[in-house]
């Protein structure tokens, strides 16, 4: 289980588009296409609300992802970072990089592969993260001209949220399925009179 709090869990299921079908992509990374440069879906951004800042955007990109962009011209990692944080980048050796900055920085929302079982996910999402949203289907990525590609990630992606504020944002989303919290262990479950619907509240206490 993850859960955000010492004492209680929330799990919500989340309103969610269709499945979308195609060939695979794998994350931004694909032998057929030879780069690693590619857009996020315009929608899944938009569902989360503006940003202040992409550390790692596209050189050329046919609409914003933030208030503020560094492009690999600019070395994103080794400049001050600011503000509410969109991160989408790139998803190979360098990407635990960006994490690692993310979950420093605390504020902000990454999209990521969903390799739940990693040491990239161990050092810098699990225990660190507000949430983590698995998205309901497997989302087409971008070209840099802003072409949606014919071919889906190949390999489920998730959103990580660092800070409340950005998990609440995930939550409202409506684009998957948000688990939310730290290792724990249940000790009862209980749905209180005023909980938002789709809510349960789970009672842990931390493991030894």
């Amino acid at each position: 289980m993850f859960t955000n709090s010492p004492n209680s869990l929330r799990l919500r299921k989340n309103r969610a588009p269709p499945p979308a079908a195609g060939m695979g992509l794998s994350g931004h990374q694909s032998a057929r296409m030879k780069n690693d440069e590619w857009l996020t879906p315009p929608e899944i951004v938009s569902a989360l609300g503006p940003f202040d800042l992409d550390p790692c955007s596209p050189i050329n990109r046919p609409w914003p992802t933030a208030a503020q962009h560094f492009t690999v011209r600019d070395d994103g990692l080794a400049q001050a970072w600011h503000g509410r944080v969109w991160c989408n980048p790139p998803f190979g050796r360098e990407a635990v990089k960006w994490l690692r900055r993310m979950r420093d920085h605390g504020n902000g929302v990454a999209l990521i592969p969903a390799r739940t079982e990693t040491a990239m996910f161990y050092e810098t999402v699990w225990g660190h993260a507000a949430g983590v949203l698995f998205l309901r289907s497997r989302p087409h990525f971008h070209y840099v001209d802003g072409r949606r590609a014919p071919f889906n990630s190949g390999a489920p992606i998730c959103l990580v949220a660092y800070g409340a504020k950005n998990l609440d944002a995930l939550m409202e989303s409506g684009l998957g399925f948000t688990v939310v919290g730290s290792n724990s262990c249940i000790t009862h479950i209980t749905n209180p009179p005023g909980l938002l619907p789709g809510y349960v509240l789970i009672h842990t206490r931390a493991l030894a």
